[in-house]
């Protein structure tokens, strides 16, 4: 069975596992996605507070969004930060990569830290509603130890970064 959506596809499927057991499987095939790690300073980033309707509420996250169809993941990473932030980067470094869902998704996330920040305009997508957040690392700290910080992309990205 397979269902097409706009940004991935869910399909069933019989899938005979390394141990001989054949199983059905419910995936997402996911394109990937990028995330961002928006440095002002050494010690200052910027982070999104952002309405997630699924679960109905607010969190605060870094920007970041689903590739394109075959766009590679540092022109989706430059694209995402400008539409959501209004900042464009001079250096783009790739720190690392996570499967957010690797039960379920064949979904990729790659991390970039933005350095060298300019300040342009955002374009948020019609669908985004977010509020820019310029946060110190002993705030971001805080945040993370009292439970604010609870989306997972993002907390992996700060420990790449050793933020949390």
């Amino acid at each position: 069975m397979l269902i097409k959506r706009k940004k991935f596809e869910m399909i069933t499927q019989i899938k005979t596992l390394p141990n001989g057991n054949r199983v059905r499987l419910d995936m997402i095939i996911h394109p990937g996605a990028a995330l961002i790690i928006p440095f002002l300073k050494a010690d200052r980033l910027i982070m999104l507070r952002q309405w997630r309707p699924v679960i109905r509420q607010y969190l605060l996250e870094l920007p970041a969004g689903t590739l394109d169809h075959q766009e590679p993941a540092l022109t989706c990473a430059k694209r995402e930060l400008m539409e959501e932030t209004g900042y464009a980067a001079k250096r783009m470094t790739k720190l690392g990569k996570i499967h957010p869902v690797p039960g379920y998704s064949t979904e990729i996330i790659h991390i970039y830290k933005a350095e060298g920040l300019q300040l342009r305009e955002s374009c948020p997508e019609p669908d985004e509603i977010l509020q820019t957040k310029i946060l110190f690392r002993a705030d971001v700290k805080k945040l993370f130890a009292s439970g604010r910080i609870t989306d997972g992309k993002t907390i992996c990205a700060l420990a790449m970064c050793g933020w949390v």
